[in-house]
């Protein structure tokens, strides 16, 4: 008889189908979660931009949990609520914050739970999760659009600003295309240098008048020279002090003379005084004048009279008498 082995193979094959099965199924439920033991908080979000169930929750750059439900809240907005491991549950704060994702710049959908301080306790079941809403990838699509136009302006513009220059139009065409702004602009990087290597030299010379002036400075504060001796002697020190004291109470003194000096001078030029009569009233001097006019003309007879007098023969005896007396005593 001929042995049949079909059935032995058929029950190979169902064994193998039935272990894949729950390989299959283990994978699935770690991947979901299934088998963990999680607690679930929510948040509501006003776009959750394309987020599915079974969509990866994560905290702090680590899986956490996956999404286990959908579903609209109110008017517009959406209620989105999160399996999360019970592992987790102590690293989450209550004031924690949470917002849509994604893997990649148009990866798939995530959600992201982040922030939270030790101040506030951790998280229980059925919370309900603060909310940050996320750029979608249309809102950075339609930025990116926006800049794009932007910076097609901007090259159309740089492109008719060079075209311009490039024709020789305005006053930097111009100097671009002129040939002779390149010999000036030579011109002015040499005179630069040559400013440089005069800074330079002056910064040497420099550096040695200081290097003498520091040599000078030595020699006068070492003892046995006239200027250091000059400068620590407090006899001579006090000397000059007192001369100092002197010629201010000189200057005090011809001060006070000068004010005088004013004072008489400013009499002088007034008229309520001789002097200043005299020197100020033409009628006085004119007076003045003939008074003494007068008086020299009252002298001349007055001689006259006296020597008429001494050839009066009434008087001729006596001036006689004087004339002999005067002869002896010579």
């Amino acid at each position: 008889m001929v042995k049949n082995n079909r059935p032995v193979v058929v029950g190979i094959f169902i064994l193998l189908g039935i272990v894949i099965l729950f390989l299959t199924l283990f994978t699935i439920g770690g991947q979901k979660e299934t088998f963990v033991k999680s607690f679930t908080v929510k948040a509501i979000f006003n776009d959750v931009g394309g987020l599915s169930v079974g969509a990866n929750i994560w905290f702090s750059g680590v899986k956490v949990g996956t999404v286990k439900k959908i579903g609209f809240y109110g008017n517009s907005q959406v209620e989105v609520t999160m399996n999360i491991e019970k592992d987790a549950e102590s690293h989450i704060r209550k004031d924690a914050k949470a917002k849509i994702g994604s893997d990649g710049f148009i990866g798939n959908k995530i959600v992201v739970i982040y922030g939270g301080t030790p101040a506030y306790p951790p998280v229980q079941k059925d919370d309900l999760l603060k909310v940050e809403d996320g750029i979608s990838t249309d809102d950075m699509l339609a930025t990116l659009q926006a800049n794009n136009k932007n910076l097609l302006a901007i090259t159309n513009d740089f492109k008719s600003i060079s075209g311009k220059m490039n024709a020789g139009k305005g006053s930097l065409g111009s100097l671009l295309n002129d040939p002779s702004f390149a010999i000036k602009l030579n011109k002015t990087v040499d005179h630069l240098q040559e400013m440089a290597s005069n800074l330079k030299t002056v910064s040497e010379n420099s550096k040695t008048t200081m290097q003498n002036f520091e040599e000078f400075s030595g020699k006068i504060n070492r003892p046995g020279n006239s200027i250091n001796d000059f400068a620590s002697d407090t006899l001579v020190y006090n000397r000059i002090v007192g001369t100092v004291t002197q010629l201010q109470s000189a200057s005090a003194s011809v001060n006070k003379f000068t004010a005088n000096l004013r004072m008489v001078s400013e009499k002088m030029n007034r008229k309520d005084n001789t002097v200043g009569v005299l020197l100020n009233d033409s009628a006085s001097a004119t007076s003045i004048k003939m008074t003494l006019k007068n008086l020299e003309t009252g002298s001349k007879k007055l001689d006259e009279d006296l020597e008429a007098i001494q050839h009066n023969f009434l008087f001729r005896g006596f001036f006689k008498k004087k004339e002999k007396e005067k002869n002896k005593a010579d």
